[in-house]
């Protein structure tokens, strides 16, 4: 007993220690999570889950995978899907099935599968996933649309990909039961999964939707609840359990009235521990004989994997698009296998085994084989593969806000206009629906939240301006994203009210916080738009220097930004008098300077009468 507490310790640190690793290297998880598993067990013989956990393993991995489906099907929004294009779409329908097939094709000829087996090892392999994904993406960083559709593949493929899968291997474990005719089994079998999938999503969506359960419960409930649906779904029918809680998570997601962002959320922190722990439980269970018997069939199906399937499904998906050829030879690339694939060929290759089926033992060494190939092949060659394509993003001069006010919406239309990435996150829904309103891209929830790892599209963002009234949550976000950016990309407002000492903010924080001035507040800010204050645009030259605009507009003008051989300089309490020429200034003027600068300027056209005016005009949008 004390030799399982301290293996499930070991495995938290470590877990802990290979998230904190992939994040540090830019790099998915996958990776260090997987060294680890090697390293403990083929390697060095230290963990051996099988001897350790006995019959407790197969529960452990099985109830692990039921989880990490759930999660991946609350994700599958049907809505969202047709949002984001028709490569997205066809990608995860006509280019799912071609990667399947070929993948079946090439397991069977190649390495020997039956027939069976390999078209299992087909519907696992087409599954790529977030987790590898966006780690990926950040790395290389190519152009917004590219990322988006990898981004959203990965996403939407999650879920249908292991709902492939499940159905495969739920069609051959009927199969090799002699003893009941195949066709009733599996209708008894999809009866039961789909059946009591949609009724227990929407029964807990009814739950949901007319709060019967107190705030505090209701993450604790959908687990607790979703644990028992896969449970009892097992013990009506034998391996429906995987099938009921896909269907249950997809319906939940796409009911009408039912907010499921928390609950995706607390699922999602849940899933990285699981995932952690589970995949270097399942790593350290790889055998190395087993791998090395693979040999050079393994290496040419990987091959394939690469090199055939994946740009075969690109092209073919890619029909009807305005895609242009080297955006498809990059997309044609990126395909990094991830944590779906080896969590749930683990299982089914136990199961598979306990029934007999020959070369169900090669399944998991060849999936994380092809993991392996895809994680660190594309991880090291992307980046240069993008920019030699002359698809990569280049700087990045786009900008993340916290905090969707009306002074945060007026200067993302500004930006906007002048075709520069701007996203507003909030986690106030008026101000996010407002924001929609004006097309402008929002992220609605915490930006810092594992749930925005996946769904912030960050793609062409390089800097962050906290910009919200939510003093507790903006050091938190300005600190996640001085991780990700660097401490001089992350800018925030100053606070002029005093706050208790329990919210007293760290004296190295309070110096970064100079966003258009020492002491500008979001009080501040607010209040000079409530009085009718304006965005506008100055372009400062030589005849009509900074200075010249200072003496126009004195006080009531704020210098935000300016432009300046199309890159965007940020205005802080140390840059806010050294505007140079020839620059395009984005300021916020108040009323009452607007209107005393007209007056200025209809006197001096009086004065002048129709005589032209000897210095060059102000040009201001």
């Amino acid at each position: 007993m004390e030799k399982i507490s301290a293996t499930l310790a070991l495995l938290g640190i470590l877990s802990l220690f290979c998230q904190w690793l992939g994040w540090k290297l830019r790099l998915p998880a996958i990776l260090p999570l997987l060294i680890a598993g090697l390293l403990l067990g083929p390697g060095f013989s230290v963990l051996d889950p099988d001897a350790l956990f006995g019959d407790l393993l197969f529960p452990i991995i099985s109830l692990g995978v039921a989880v990490i489906l759930f999660e991946g099907a609350l994700t599958l929004n049907f809505k969202e899907i047709k949002d984001h294009g028709r490569m997205v779409t066809n990608l995860v329908s006509i280019g799912a099935l071609i990667t399947m097939g070929i993948c079946a094709l090439a397991s069977h000829y190649i390495v020997g599968f039956s027939w069976e087996i390999a078209l299992l090892f087909g519907a696992l392999i087409c599954v790529t996933g977030p987790t590898v994904i966006v780690p990926m993406l950040r790395t290389v960083r190519p152009t917004a649309k590219l990322a988006s559709i990898l981004r959203w593949e990965g996403i939407v493929i999650d879920p249908l990909g292991a709902l492939f899968a499940v159905l495969v291997f739920e069609y051959i474990a009927v199969a090799s039961d002699s003893t009941t005719h195949m066709l009733t089994a599996l209708g008894l079998m999809l009866s039961i999964g789909l059946g009591i999938g949609a009724i227990s999503g929407y029964l807990m969506g009814i739950i949901l939707r007319r709060n019967l359960l107190p705030h505090y419960l209701q993450n604790t409930a959908v687990l607790t609840i979703m644990l028992g649906v896969f449970v009892g779904s097992n013990l009506l029918q034998e391996e429906s359990g995987l099938l009921t809680v896909t269907v249950m998570g997809i319906w939940l997601t796409n009911m009408r009235g039912v907010d499921i962002g928390e609950i995706l959320e607390f699922k999602e922190t849940l899933t990285v521990l699981l995932i952690s722990a589970l995949f270097i439980l399942l790593a350290a269970r790889l055998d190395s004989d087993a791998m090395l018997s693979l040999g050079w069939g393994g290496l040419v199906l990987l091959l394939v994997v690469m090199l055939v399937a994946r740009p075969i499904s690109i092209w073919f998906s890619a029909i009807g698009t305005s895609l242009k050829t080297n955006e498809k030879w990059f997309l044609s690339w990126v395909a990094p296998r991830g944590i779906v694939a080896a969590a749930v060929s683990s299982l089914f290759a136990i199961k598979l085994e306990a029934l007999g089926y020959e070369g169900a033992s090669q399944i998991v060494p060849l999936v994380f084989l092809v993991i392996i190939g895809t994680v660190v092949i594309q991880s090291l060659t992307a980046g240069t593969w993008a920019r030699k394509l002359g698809v990569a993003a280049g700087s990045n001069q786009g900008i993340l806000i916290f905090g969707a006010s009306k002074f945060a919406r007026e200067l993302a239309k500004v930006l906007l206009a002048r075709e520069y990435r701007v996203v507003l996150a909030d986690s106030n829904w008026d101000n996010i629906r407002l924001a929609r309103m004006d097309s402008i891209p929002v992220y609605f929830g915490n930006p810092a939240s594992e749930h925005a790892e996946n769904y912030l599209d960050l793609t062409g963002v390089g800097r962050v301006f906290i910009i919200s009234p939510y003093r507790q949550m903006n050091p938190l976000v300005s600190f996640h994203f001085q991780d990700i950016y660097g401490v001089d990309k992350v800018f925030g407002l100053n606070s002029a009210e005093a706050v208790s000492a329990r919210h007293q903010m760290s004296e190295t924080y309070v110096k970064r916080l100079s966003l258009f001035g020492e002491h500008m507040s979001y009080a501040k800010l607010s209040s000079m738009v409530a009085r009718g204050a304006v965005i506008k645009t100055t372009n400062i030259t030589e005849s009509f220097t900074f200075e010249h605009f200072v003496k126009r507009y004195g006080d009531g003008a704020l210098p935000l930004l300016y432009i300046k051989d199309k890159k965007l300089h940020v205005i802080t309490g140390n840059t806010k008098n050294t505007i140079p020429h020839d620059v395009e200034l984005i300021s916020l003027i108040s009323a009452h300077a607007l209107l005393e600068a007209k007056g200025v300027d209809a006197l001096e056209q009086s004065q002048q009468h129709a005589q032209p005016i000897s210095k060059e005009p102000t040009a201001e949008g």
